[in-house]
């Protein structure tokens, strides 16, 4: 019988992503930490050269069933972890952890699997803004009908639309690249963060250990690394799912059948357990379920920055599903979209016949900046014009025919004139400048990431 309980374990979540979160990978991260120090340790001449590298050789050697062994009497994971690489570590075992604190551990380990997990979502990233940089080329001339509070505002285009969501999804990327200076740290401090325990050789250890893992040491601590950086780290997880979250609602919303202008193409899928006839959008859906949950675990990051003093252990349970569920959430939303993405139906011709349905009536903004043109004030052409459209929906003609019938509009305007206005294709203003420029920042930004 399988005693998995996380959908994490085995629904939600990648096998790159999810290896980064076992427990033989973060014991092993939090090995290299100890070997780290104690190498620190010889280079501030606290322990003989000769002991980092016993200790070096015995990690191999510990077994996760001993540290559970150990723990359950110990009552200490760190402690447990210390004592059974210091039990295979011979002569050299009483020298691990010498002056460290658990944290000295734990953090520095966290900012070596925070570094891999973040290299994975931003090369996913990458490949979500890649494949709306396609669509807004693709779609670039194709129009639709714009919406606003759900209703037709005025035209633009599908690639506009998409521009649109290539440049949330940078924003984040740079974002998430961006706070990796700030979280991406070495705590390797002791006690309390002054590292007394090494006297006056602290910054030696501190310097070697985090040389040797390649990473840069926070400036100053407490007993643990500041929490501020795990609360960034879930903000900004939780912006990129809210966008993910959007661009996914904005495929449900489009494949409505009244609207039919967007739809999942997976094929095969069946859509209702009693309903043949559904398809429904259970992957946006999906994405849209999962960014509820990134956004309520920024919610317990905050929480977790009002330690007492130097440090109280109220962050400790929460983080334990705060750090793995949070990335591994957004890994398995990256890929959900991926998914939707490289499988999107785009129907043009009901994108058509949707601009037709109000009649003509949201090419109104043109005609009224015409009518400005011509001489009458922005507020009686916005009157006339909101009593036409009214009175073409009601009696269901064209806005045209309805514009053509009022005297004020034919004092200012030719018929040819109406005609040239109610095209859509002449009034997207600069769309395809704006997302030329969305594109360049796009590809600038990834540019500027990937090479560094």
């Amino acid at each position: 019988m399988s005693t998995e309980i996380c959908p994490l374990e085995w629904r939600y979540g990648s096998k790159e992503m999810r290896k980064l979160f076992t427990r033989e990978e973060i014991m092993k991260r939090r090995l290299e930490v100890e070997v780290a120090i104690a190498y620190g340790l010889a280079k501030a001449g606290i322990v003989e050269e000769w002991v980092p590298e016993k200790i070096k050789e015995a990690v191999h050697k510990v077994e996760v069933s001993r540290v559970d062994e150990l723990e359950a009497k110990l009552g200490h994971d760190i402690m447990a972890l210390a004592t059974a690489l210091a039990e295979k570590s011979g002569e050299a075992g009483k020298y691990v952890h010498l002056g460290a604190t658990s944290y000295d551990i734990v953090d520095t380990a966290w900012s070596l699997i925070i570094r891999d997990a973040l290299k994975i979502i931003e090369e996913k990233t990458i490949k979500v803004i890649s494949k709306l940089i396609e669509y807004s080329k693709k779609y670039k001339n194709t129009i639709m009908v714009g919406r606003t509070h759900g209703q037709h505002a005025v035209p633009i285009t599908l690639g506009f639309k998409f521009a649109n969501y290539v440049y949330e999804f940078t924003r984040s990327l740079e974002r998430i690249h961006e706070m990796e200076k700030r979280l991406i740290k070495s705590k390797i401090s002791g006690a309390v963060g002054n590292m007394a325990s090494w006297k006056d050789k602290g910054l030696i250890v501190e310097g070697e250990a985090s040389r040797i893992l390649e990473l840069k040491p926070h400036e100053i601590s407490t007993q643990i690394a500041p929490r501020d950086g795990f609360a960034e780290l879930a903000s900004n997880i939780a912006i990129l799912g809210s966008q993910l979250d959007r661009l996914a609602l904005e495929v449900r919303e489009l494949m409505r059948p009244e609207i039919g202008e967007l739809a999942e193409g997976v094929g095969g899928r069946v859509g209702s357990s009693t309903m043949p006839q559904k398809t429904n959008p259970v992957t946006s859906e999906k994405i849209c379920g999962l960014a509820k949950v990134l956004r309520s675990m920024v919610i317990v990051a905050l929480e977790n920055i009002p330690l007492w003093h130097e440090r109280d252990l109220t962050n400790s349970s929460s983080e334990r599903f705060l750090i793995s569920h949070t990335i591994l959430t957004l890994d398995e939303m990256l890929d959900s979209m991926m998914e939707v993405l490289e499988n999107l139906i785009v129907n043009v011709d009901n994108m058509k016949r949707n601009l037709e349905i109000t009649k003509g009536t949201i090419m109104s903004e043109n005609v009224l900046m015409k009518l400005v043109e011509k001489g009458m004030s922005r507020t009686e052409a916005h009157e006339i014009l909101r009593e036409i459209t009214r009175k073409a929906l009601l009696e269901k003609i064209e806005f045209k025919d309805a514009l053509i019938q009022d005297n004020r509009i034919m004092k200012l305007l030719k018929k040819e004139e109406i005609e040239e206005l109610l095209k859509p294709e002449n009034y997207l203003g600069e769309t395809e400048k704006l997302i030329e420029r969305t594109i360049r920042y796009a590809e600038e930004t990834i540019s500027k990431i990937t090479t560094k």
